[in-house]
């Protein structure tokens, strides 16, 4: 599981900002999908929701990182 997300990180990481940013706005959008599934009760995958929170957030980071790196 560390695995994924070492690879993930490394994904991330690898892209500019604009492509972060599409990237957390497909995530966003995948999870308003989730949240959907959840209220009809139709989803299969409940990990999937806080995987994705998880992916966001550590784009959120990835981004904070880089622009306080050109401040800097």
């Amino acid at each position: 599981m560390a695995h994924k997300r070492n690879d993930f990180l490394k994904e991330i990481r690898g892209l500019n900002d604009e492509e972060l940013q599409q990237k957390l706005n497909e995530l966003r959008s995948e999870l308003i999908r989730l949240r959907t599934q959840v209220v009809t009760g139709t989803i299969k995958d409940t990990m999937a929701i806080r995987n994705i929170k998880k992916n966001i957030a550590r784009i959120q980071t990835v981004l904070k990182e880089k622009r306080r790196a050109g401040k800097a």
